[in-house]
């Protein structure tokens, strides 16, 4: 086995396998982890995915949500021990690989086409029902 091997194979253990199928412009629920001294909670994220980059372990995700009209964005390790869950809300149809340009949009430019009405539509992946 050379170098390559041993580490893809170290790393295979610590990726998380349960997590759903999303692409950029869906709208995510992040459940992530809070620790404040010796007690744990979870605290629920959501935003819009407008970025996905890296691969593998060093894969990293950035969610997008305003709040009282300042956009905040977090962006998380995929593959972090503080992501407890991640829920695909809406499936959103983008033609680009990063959003970026929704830092500038303000308003109703600001919202995504819902995928179901696009070119694309995603057969048998479940979204968080309300």
């Amino acid at each position: 086995m050379n170098q390559q091997e041993v580490l893809a194979a170290i790393n295979a253990d610590a990726i998380k396998t349960d997590l759903p199928r999303f692409d950029i412009g869906d709208t995510l629920n992040v459940h992530q982890r809070i620790v404040e001294g010796d007690k744990e909670r979870i605290q629920v994220y959501s935003g819009v995915l407008i970025s996905r980059k890296g691969g593998g372990m060093n894969e990293m995700i950035t969610v997008r949500r305003i709040v009282d009209n300042i956009g905040v964005e977090r962006t998380w390790p995929l593959n972090s021990p503080l992501i407890a869950k991640i829920e695909v809300v809406r499936r959103g149809d983008a033609r680009r690989s990063k959003l970026y340009y929704l830092r500038d949009r303000v308003g109703k430019s600001r919202r995504l086409r819902d995928r179901r009405r696009g070119m694309k539509h995603v057969e048998g992946q479940p979204t968080v029902q309300r």
